[in-house]
C-alpha cells in the first residue's frame, strides 16, 4: 500500500464501452464465516480503478459501515501480476490499471451477524446482502453485472440450492444476472439446504425459502401470505413483478423485515407459529414487507430517488414510508380474514398505548424523527425514550388519523358533500399513480398536496400539529364519528392502580438495575438516574418485579426513602410520588352510538359495530 490520495477518478468517456463485470462468491470453509468474493472486470479502459463498498443499504436508515468486515484485499491483472493500489478512504479503494484490461480483485468477508441487513455464513447455509459484500465500480453502477456462487466443499452439491431474486443465467449453472448495481444490492441471497416452496396468486410465481428450525407450517402459512398478497394487490391494481420471493429465517428469538422491490428478507422466532397471537404477529411482519414493494420500493421520497451508498440519504418523509405501512400491516391481515375487527382494534390499541407511554412523543416531531434516523432510531441511548419517538408508531396512528379524516368527510351520506367514500385508500393509489408507477421521487410537499387532494380539506393545520410538530394526537376526535373512543387506564394487569415514579427496573445479573427514568418524573426530580441498582423502599429491600406492587402501600403525595447505588456510591433519596399516570389504552365503543357513528364504522371496517361488541 501507498499514501492515500484522496481523488476518485470516474470513466473519461462517456462513449467508452461499458466493461464486463463478474463476481464470484465462495463459500471453502463456512466454519470460518468468510465469503471469497472475487469481482473480474473484463475491457477496462482507464488508468485507475476505483471501488466502493457501501456504508448502509436501501430500507435500513443506519450507517452500518459494511467496509469493517472486509479484509485481505488483493488485486492483479488478468495474467496474475500484482497491480498496485492505495486506500482513499473506510470504504474506497484505488487500483493503479494503466493499459491495463483485465482485472481481478480478491477478498473476504466476515458474516458472522444474522440479520435482514447482514451476512451470516455457518456449515447450515449463507445468507448475503449485496451492500454488505460487493464492491462496487465506481462509475459503472448501470452496467449489468453476474454473480456466481461457487458450493462449500463440506456440502455436497445435491444437498444445497440458491434461492434469491436475480434471475438465472441460462446455460450457466448457479450464476445471475443483475441489470445494475442497484437490483444487486436489492437481491439477498439464500444458499444451502432450506426448504422451498413454490406457489402462484394472480397469475404470478411466489416462493417461500425456510432456513431453520421450528414450527413454522407451511401448510397454514402459504394461504394466509396469498390472502395478504391479493388484498395488497387489489388496493394498487396489480402486481408490479413478474416474480417474488420471500426469504424465512427461523432464529431464537427476534423479528424483523427487510423489502425488496422482488421479495423481502424475514427474520422470526422459530417457535412464534403455533400461538395465535405470535402467528397473527408474523403475517403482520408479512404485509409490512410486501406492501413496501409499493411504499418505499417503487414509491418513494425524493430524498431516496436515487441511492448515495456513501453517507446518508435523508428524508422528512419516513413516517409516510414506514408509518403508514405500519398502519396497513394492521389492516390488510383484517381485510384478508386471518383475524377479525375486534383483534384490529385490539392491536390499535396496543399501538396507541406504546405512542402514549413515549415520552418522547412530546419532543421530537415525526418529521424531524424521519430525518434523525440514521442517529438516532437504531442508537439507544438513556435518554432516547424521553427524547425521541419512532417514526414507524408515530407515522402508524399520524397515518390512522387521516385515515379516519377522509372517512369522516367523505363517508356521510350527505349529497353535498359528494364523492363518497374516499379513504387513505384513495391516497395510496393515486401516489401510486402519481410517482409510484415511474418511480419518481416525491417531495414533501407533493405528499401533502395529494392527501389534501383526496381528504378535499387544507391539511397545513394538521401538518404543523402532528406532524412537524408535538402535540398530542386528538384520537377521540378522530375516533367518535365511527363510535369509538379512547379508554385510558391507570391500572396495572389485576386492575389495581399505584402512585407514580417515574422508572422501570429490571433484574439483570443478579443485580436490580434501573433502566429508564421518566423525563420530569418524580424520580429524575430527585436524582434517580438510569444505571442505578434499585435497593430499597423506606429501607426494606425491593427487587424490580416487585417495585408496582410495593408502590400500591402508598398514595399520591407521599414521600418515600428510595436507595440506591449509584455508581457503586450508596445514596438515598427523598422522593414525593405521584398522581397515578395512564398506561392502559383500549379502543372501545362510545355509549349510545348513533345511526352515522355506526354507519361509518361499518364503512370502515366492513362490519356492523354491534357485532363487534356484543
Amino acid at each position: 500500500m501507498t499514501e492515500a490520495i484522496l481523488t476518485e477518478t470516474k470513466p473519461t468517456s462517456p462513449t467508452h464501452t461499458a466493461p464486463e463485470i463478474n463476481y464470484q462468491v465462495a463459500m471453502p470453509q463456512p466454519s470460518s464465516h468468510l465469503f471469497e468474493v472475487t469481482l473480474r472486470i473484463s475491457g477496462w479502459r482507464s488508468p485507475v480503478l476505483d471501488l466502493k463498498m457501501p456504508v448502509w443499504t436501501p430500507g435500513s436508515y443506519l450507517v452500518r459501515e459494511y467496509a469493517r468486515h472486509l479484509q485481505e484485499f488483493a488485486a492483479a491483472a488478468g495474467d496474475e501480476s500484482a497491480l498496485s493500489w492505495r486506500k482513499l478512504s473506510k470504504n474506497h479503494w484505488q487500483i493503479e490499471t494503466p493499459e491495463i484490461s483485465e482485472i481481478v480483485v480478491h477478498y473476504r468477508i466476515f458474516a458472522a451477524e444474522l440479520t435482514v441487513r447482514t451476512n451470516h455464513l455457518d456449515a447450515t447455509h449463507g445468507y448475503f446482502n449485496g451492500a454488505a459484500l460487493f464492491l462496487r465500480v465506481v462509475g459503472w453502477e448501470q452496467t449489468p453485472m453476474q454473480v456466481k456462487i461457487l458450493c462449500s466443499r463440506s456440502l455436497p452439491k445435491s444437498a444445497w440450492k440458491v434461492t434469491t431474486m436475480l434471475p438465472a443465467v441460462r446455460g450457466k449453472p448457479d450464476t445471475f444476472w443483475a441489470a445494475d448495481f442497484d437490483t444487486l444490492v436489492d437481491s439477498p441471497f439464500e444458499i444451502g439446504t432450506h426448504r422451498l416452496y413454490h406457489f402462484e396468486v394472480l397469475g404470478k410465481p411466489h416462493e417461500l425459502a425456510i432456513w431453520g428450525e421450528g414450527n413454522a407450517n407451511p401448510v397454514q402459512m402459504i394461504p394466509d401470505i396469498e390472502k395478504i398478497i391479493q388484498e395488497e394487490a387489489r388496493l394498487f391494481g396489480g402486481l408490479p413483478y413478474d416474480r417474488y420471493v420471500f426469504l424465512l429465517h427461523m432464529v431464537s428469538q427476534g423479528r424483523g423485515g427487510l423489502e425488496h422491490k422482488h421479495g423481502c428478507s424475514l427474520i422470526y422466532n422459530r417457535f412464534g407459529f403455533r400461538d395465535r397471537s405470535s402467528y397473527q404477529e408474523f403475517m403482520q411482519l408479512v404485509a409490512h414487507e410486501f406492501f413496501h414493494l409499493w411504499n418505499v420500493k417503487r414509491l418513494r421520497p425524493q430524498g431516496l430517488e436515487v441511492f448515495d451508498y456513501d453517507r446518508e440519504n435523508y428524508t422528512p418523509c419516513l413516517w409516510f414510508c414506514e408509518g403508514t405501512t405500519s398502519y396497513y400491516d394492521l389492516v390488510m391481515p383484517m381485510r384478508a380474514g386471518i383475524y377479525d375487527v375486534r383483534t384490529f382494534l385490539q392491536e390499535l390499541g396496543k399501538e396507541i398505548n406504546r405512542l402514549q407511554t413515549s415520552p418522547g412523543r412530546l419532543v421530537q416531531p415525526a418529521s424531524e424523527s424521519s430525518w434523525d434516523a440514521w442517529i438516532k432510531l437504531y442508537r439507544r441511548h438513556a435518554n432516547s425514550e424521553n427524547s425521541q419517538i419512532s417514526y414507524y408508531l408515530k407515522g402508524e396512528l399520524v397515518s390512522l388519523l387521516l385515515d379516519l379524516l377522509i372517512r369522516a368527510r367523505h363517508n356521510v351520506p350527505r349529497q353535498s358533500r359528494g364523492n363518497e367514500g374516499r379513504s387513505l385508500d384513495d391516497v395510496m393509489q393515486k401516489m401510486w399513480q402519481e410517482f409510484g408507477k415511474r418511480e419518481i421521487g416525491f417531495t414533501e410537499a407533493q405528499l401533502q398536496q395529494e392527501i389534501e387532494s383526496v381528504a378535499g380539506v387544507e391539511l397545513g393545520d394538521f401538518w404543523g400539529r402532528y406532524i412537524d410538530g408535538t402535540e398530542e394526537l386528538p384520537f377521540d376526535q378522530y375516533l367518535s364519528p365511527f363510535g369509538l373512543r379512547l379508554k385510558r387506564d391507570c391500572v396495572d394487569k389485576v386492575g389495581e392502580s399505584f402512585p407514580y415514579l417515574g422508572v422501570r427496573a429490571k433484574a439483570e445479573n443478579g443485580r436490580e438495575l434501573i433502566k429508564f427514568v421518566a423525563s420530569g418524573s418524580p424520580a429524575q426530580q430527585a436524582g434517580i438516574d438510569h444505571g442505578d441498582e434499585l435497593l430499597a423502599i423506606d429501607g426494606i429491600r425491593v427487587k424490580a418485579e416487585e417495585l408496582n406492587e410495593r408502590l400500591k402501600d402508598y398514595s399520591p403525595g407521599d414521600t418515600i426513602k428510595l436507595s440506591v447505588f449509584h455508581e457503586d456510591r450508596l445514596r438515598t433519596e427523598l422522593v414525593t410520588l405521584g398522581e397515578p399516570q395512564p398506561n392502559r389504552y383500549q379502543v372501545v365503543p362510545v355509549e349510545h352510538p348513533t345511526d352515522i357513528q355506526a354507519q361509518n364504522f361499518t364503512g370502515w371496517l366492513g362490519v356492523p359495530l354491534s357485532q363487534v361488541f356484543d
